[in-house]
């Protein structure tokens, strides 16, 4: 029996910062040289790095995308499969729930809504050049990697 491939989710910010964007590419190529399938919100910033870097390290990638459409949310080039749910933000949990393990670059609240979701749903969760969470001034155990390469090697421990 053939087992299935990981889809390993890559969620930031729809801008991102030269250097988040360079992690995001970083990342999508190494998520690929592990013969896993990018999974991501395809449209700007992180998502188009991230499926960039797949892309061209030969993975396959997947944009679940927020308009009904293509009219209504295009995906980025790299995107070879675009998933259209007209769920808005809502397919924030899509993405967590689809995803065997998430990697956070950056972001926003987006991006934070995914990470909660995750981290709620049990999935395993890296955070790179990303959020950091106190409760009551105590930090939360959610690990943070420094590198592209830290984050992809974390969230494969992670997966077991």
């Amino acid at each position: 029996m053939r087992s299935r491939k990981r889809l390993v989710g890559v969620v930031g910010s729809s801008l991102g910062t030269p250097e988040q964007l360079a992690l995001a590419r970083q990342v999508g190529s190494l998520i690929a040289q592990r013969g896993a399938v990018l999974l991501c919100g395809g449209m700007t910033g992180v998502m188009t790095a991230a499926a960039q870097g797949a892309q061209e390290a030969g993975g396959l990638t997947i944009g679940i995308m927020p308009g009904a459409d293509a009219a209504e949310s295009p995906p980025n080039e790299f995107i070879e499969i675009a998933l259209f749910t007209g769920l808005r933000e809502a397919r924030n949990y899509l993405i967590a729930c689809a995803s065997d393990g998430l990697i956070a670059i950056g972001g926003g609240y987006g991006t934070l809504s995914e990470i909660a979701l995750g981290l709620r749903l049990n999935k395993p969760v890296v955070l790179l050049a990303s959020w950091q969470f106190h409760i009551a001034g105590e930090p939360v155990q959610v690990p943070v990697a420094r590198t592209a390469e830290e984050a992809v090697e974390q969230l494969w421990q992670l997966m077991g």
